[in-house]
């Protein structure tokens, strides 16, 4: 018994190595290839975008992974929850803005106001999460097919509702006053509220990894993934456990959707299906279950799609595509994912 776990280990530690060295060259590929068509100054600005839209992404493609990889539920409803968080952020940054905490506001009062956007969103995230998990999800756990067409339905509508209760139209998101502008560092301009968006997010993923792998929760969570019936026998209630899950990665979605609107300045009702595209490349490419995977996925599409934005604007796109099936024909299960 001893002899096949020691096999067992030192197989998953060779394909983890496997997806290392993936992610490895991929991601200089992706970063150091741009330098033989842009400027430095260019090219410098260009990668602060880029690392900027791989963690706002990472927001999204963190809950889905959850939901996903975790869970085993094709929700395809992850992108109305992103858009309903950033539609909850704009009406709560209006509603600071008439106390004059938003265009005028001071360091203290940005951030404040930045605080109450997030926790608007992770509250609205979550409740619109558990909501689905109880009503929906949980009847078609096990059946992809159904899980598919319910959670497409539910998207459908939940889209629907945003346009009946803040309009059809497209919308500007305002930015706390401190957070505007930019910081010129050498000629490298590199927008304030990018540098935010980059500490939340590595922020986010120190927090979900120590969550999953340091405390009590995270591994029944993991261990419920690999054995619910054993879970239920130790008396965890596994059912609850993962409404949680769900509900957390809906939040996630929803924390997501309101950096988005801040740092795209603008929200319309079909925001959601546009990002969710970029989700499921993130968490295909990063492995079905793998944070590490979602994040170091979440990084290269940003890169890869500001530097082809700026080269080639037509292929922003279908380069991150490119990149999803070259990796895919290398390793079927992505970088971190399990054989």
């Amino acid at each position: 018994m001893t002899a096949w776990t020691d096999t067992a280990h030192l197989a998953r530690n060779r394909r983890l190595g496997a997806g290392k060295a993936i992610a490895w060259t991929v991601g200089v590929g992706i970063w150091l290839l741009p330098l033989l068509w842009i400027d430095l100054t260019t090219y410098l600005v260009l990668t602060v975008a880029g690392i900027t839209m791989g963690m706002l992404l990472f927001l999204t493609a963190s809950g889905l992974t959850l939901i996903f990889g975790l869970m085993d539920v094709l929700n395809l409803a992850h992108g109305a929850f992103f858009a309903w968080g950033a539609y909850a952020g704009f009406s709560v940054l209006n509603t600071l803005n008439r106390l004059g905490w938003v265009e005028s506001a001071t360091v203290s009062q940005s951030l404040v106001s930045l605080a109450l956007v997030l926790l608007s969103a992770l509250l609205v995230g979550a409740l619109l999460g558990l909501i689905l998990e109880r009503i929906i999800i949980r009847g078609v756990y096990g059946n992809h097919l159904k899980q598919i067409l319910i959670t497409m339905g539910a998207s459908l509508i939940m889209a629907e509702l945003i346009r009946i209760l803040w309009g059809p139209n497209d919308e500007v998101t305002m930015v706390p006053a401190a957070l505007a502008g930019s910081w010129d560092i050498f000629d490298v301009i590199v927008n304030k509220f990018r540098g935010m968006a980059i500490i939340i997010g590595l922020g986010v993923y120190i927090v979900i990894q120590l969550v999953l792998k340091k405390t009590k929760l995270g591994i029944i969570v993991r261990a419920g993934v690999e054995n619910r019936e054993v879970v239920q026998s130790m008396g965890y209630n596994i059912h609850r456990i993962f409404t949680g899950v769900f509900a957390a990665g809906a939040a996630l979605a929803a924390v997501g959707g309101a950096m988005w609107s801040i740092f795209k300045e603008q929200i319309h009702p079909a925001m959601g299906e546009e990002n969710l595209i970029f989700a499921l490349i993130i968490v295909i490419i990063g492995g079905m279950g793998s944070v590490t995977g979602s994040f170091l996925g979440a990084i290269m599409v940003g890169l890869a799609f500001n530097y082809v934005a700026f080269l080639v604007p037509k292929l922003a796109l279908g380069v991150n595509i490119i990149i999803m099936a070259v990796i895919l024909l290398i390793r079927p299960t992505g970088l971190f994912g399990q054989d």
